[in-house]
């Protein structure tokens, strides 16, 4: 069993920033894959960023410049620091992570942004 905790979500106005962060606790020998996705009201999961075991990310065209993905492999735990926000950003992020070719999620964390 794994178990995904998310936090750092909250209200945040337009040009702040936040942090989230998300552990995974239970039965890890490895973790290959971490990364956020996240879901607007009425739209699809829409792919936010991944970092790989060997640290190298990749972001979504919308977050790209604004976003960073970083992780502690010592903690289990992957963040997302989120810089220059637009409302657009207001969705709840959900973390993911691969663990021996499986994946696992998080509850989500709601982030609004205000204009």
């Amino acid at each position: 069993q794994v178990h995904m905790v998310e936090s750092g979500g909250g209200l945040v106005q337009a040009g702040g920033s936040l942090r989230l962060s998300c552990t995974a606790s239970g039965s890890i020998f490895s973790i290959n894959d971490m990364g956020w996705y996240r879901q607007a009201p009425g739209k699809q999961r829409e792919w936010v960023a991944t970092i790989g075991k060997d640290s190298s990310t990749a972001y979504g065209d919308s977050v790209k410049g604004r976003f960073t993905i970083s992780r502690d492999n010592a903690k289990n735990t992957v963040y997302l620091q989120m810089s220059s926000l637009k409302p657009e950003d207001t969705a709840v992020y959900y973390c993911w992570v691969i663990i021996k070719r499986l994946d696992y999620w998080g509850q989500g964390t709601q982030v609004t942004v205000s204009s």
